[in-house]
This record gives structure tokens, sequence and C-alpha cells, in this order.
């Protein structure tokens, strides 16, 4: 039974095959297959994070003084 791997394998793996793709040594099969492979680690990776985005949530004061749960939303800059 394969062990799942974490965000960060995940990221180092695709890093990985950047850098397979970006020196041009491998011919257009391998080059394709590693695209595909970057591709669908990419999706894995997306999935984690949207994941993890749905669980992130903020503890807050209410009015009340009650602590109240709220949605994360980050702020995009």
């Amino acid at each position: 039974m394969q062990e799942t791997e974490s965000f960060e394998e995940k990221m180092k793996k695709l890093e990985e095959i950047a850098v397979e793709l970006e020196k041009g040594n491998l011919d257009l099969d391998s080059s394709v297959s590693k695209f595909e492979e970057g591709m669908k680690i990419s999706k894995e990776c997306s999935e984690m994070l949207e994941k993890a985005e749905k669980k992130i949530t903020m503890l807050i004061k209410g009015d009340n003084g009650e602590l109240a749960e709220e949605n994360f939303v980050q702020n995009e800059e």
C-alpha cells in the first residue's frame, strides 16, 4: 500500500520535473510524459490547497463576548 505524499513532497517533485524540462535534455516523448506527470501533480496540489482552505476558520469574539466561528477569507493583494 502506497503512502500518501504530503503537499511539500508533491511540490518538491513538481520542482524536479520543471528543472528536468527546463534543461531540455529529454526527447519529445519523455518531455510530454514529464509534462503530463507535472500537470497531474499540480492538480493534486491545487485540490489539497482547496481542501485546506475549506478547513481553515478563524475564531473571533462576537459582540456578546462569546467566541464565534468565521470562515477564513484570504485577502488578494
